[in-house]
């Protein structure tokens, strides 16, 4: 697989297009919050995005609360426990 992730610029750029906050964003691609979310779009050494977050990502605003529905329950059949609702923190602690 060859991957480019997106630039801080254009992950910025989604945030203000989706309106959303960066705890939502951080929400959105699974990771532990606002905090952590503007580490992927600026400061001196922005991180890169892997390819699995953004495709966590992007399948969360692709596809529908079915199709969605249909791949965690996949992924519960495979032994996963997985709750979108619950925050990261309270996953945390289990």
């Amino acid at each position: 697989m060859r991957y480019s992730p997106p630039r801080p610029t254009d992950l910025q750029t989604l945030k203000n297009d989706l309106q959303r906050t960066g705890d939502e964003m951080a929400n959105l691609f699974g990771v532990a919050g606002g905090q952590q979310w503007r580490k992927y779009t600026g400061g001196a050494q922005p991180r890169e995005m892997a390819p699995q977050m953004l495709f966590f990502g992007a399948a969360r605003l692709a596809l529908s609360e079915d199709e969605l529905e249909r791949v965690l329950a996949r992924m519960r059949s495979m032994g996963a426990e997985i709750d979108l609702s619950a925050d990261a923190a309270s996953s945390d602690q289990d």
